[in-house]
């Protein structure tokens, strides 16, 4: 053995000493990646391409249109065509216009019927307890008569 070959050995041989001395290398996670939940969830071009052939440019056009379209009034202002004109039957119960006639605040209907009905089972049951408490009186007094 030579001295070079000597020397390569003692030195690959001294490496793998300190790889053995040295400290593990510190855990490094690997960099979040989020989740994609619609990977492979692709149609086949030629699905994709019957699809579109199906329905004309037009129709989805309108579909689109549609959709993008104000579905009720946007504002509180009526336009030009919904206000009234002139004089008439304008803002008038039963014109057609939305507005009723005023119905003042009162109970419902039927409440009457059913405070009368109340009040009678009330005072039925006020004159049992009147009748209960005059019978346990007398109770009381014949049973202190009788010591």
């Amino acid at each position: 053995m030579t001295n070079k070959d000597e020397i390569a050995a003692l030195k690959k041989k001294v490496e793998e000493l300190e790889a053995k001395l040295s400290p593990p290398k510190p855990f490094v996670p690997q960099p979040y990646e989020p989740i994609d939940w619609t990977a492979r969830m692709s149609m086949p071009p030629s699905a994709l391409a019957a699809m579109v052939a199906a329905v004309p440019d037009r129709v989805m056009r309108d579909i689109v249109r549609d959709n993008r379209a104000p579905t009720g009034p946007t504002g509180t202002i009526p336009s030009g065509s919904q206000q009234p004109t002139g004089g008439g039957a304008a803002n008038v119960p039963g014109s057609g216009t939305g507005w009723a006639h005023e119905i003042p605040l009162s109970p419902p209907p039927g409440v009457q019927q059913s405070d009368k009905l109340v009040d009678a089972q009330d005072a039925g049951d006020r004159a049992e307890l009147i009748k209960r408490d005059a019978q346990l009186r007398a109770m009381e007094k014949l049973a202190e008569g009788k010591s």
